[in-house]
């Protein structure tokens, strides 16, 4: 059996290595705090009197929360404009899905577009004002979808338009 000092990477404390601990602490001075600190002479002053920054929080918190509630409310703003914009471009998308089909009737993209915009919710407003178009030539199919985003902050809403385009399905010669 080895001893404990003879393994390798194991350090053990002995008399000869380590100073004993008596030696290693020092007196503490006398006024210090917990911990031997001592403050200095106008933090002391200031720390036994109740210190001049008495209700300093609060007001710091006054000036501070409003800039924090602004950037809130802005990033909040801001993601609802960005779901917005997915909503309108993924309506868009569905209509031309819809309009590029061989033989799609007229309509069939806008119809298929407001079935969306209707089942996902209200972050996209005022889209049936113009209602999405499609425009549908003999090769391409474009749709179109406007509103605006959903207002977190009152009075602040961002327009939004997106359009998708597609190949129509046709049969052509080789």
């Amino acid at each position: 059996m080895r001893r404990a000092d003879s393994v390798p990477g194991r350090r053990v404390a002995t008399a000869a290595r380590r100073p004993a601990l008596a030696a290693e602490r020092r007196p503490v001075p006398a006024g210090a705090g917990p911990g031997g600190w001592r403050p200095v002479p106008a933090v002391a002053r200031r720390l036994a009197a109740g210190g001049a920054d008495r209700g300093a929080n609060p007001v710091e918190l006054a000036v501070a929360m409003p800039a924090i509630l602004l950037l809130l409310f802005a990033s909040i703003q801001t993601a609802a404009w960005f779901v917005a914009r997915s909503t309108a471009l993924n309506a868009a998308q569905s209509a031309v899905n819809a309009q590029r089909l061989h033989q799609a009737p007229p309509g069939a993209g806008e119809a298929r577009a407001t079935t969306f915009l209707r089942a996902a919710g209200g972050w996209l407003v005022d889209w049936d004002d113009p209602a999405p178009s499609c425009q549908t030539s003999a090769t391409e199919v474009t749709c179109t979808v406007h509103g605006r985003s959903l207002s977190v902050v009152p009075g602040v809403d961002f327009p939004v338009r997106q359009t998708a385009h597609g190949t129509v399905e046709r049969w052509t010669t080789p």
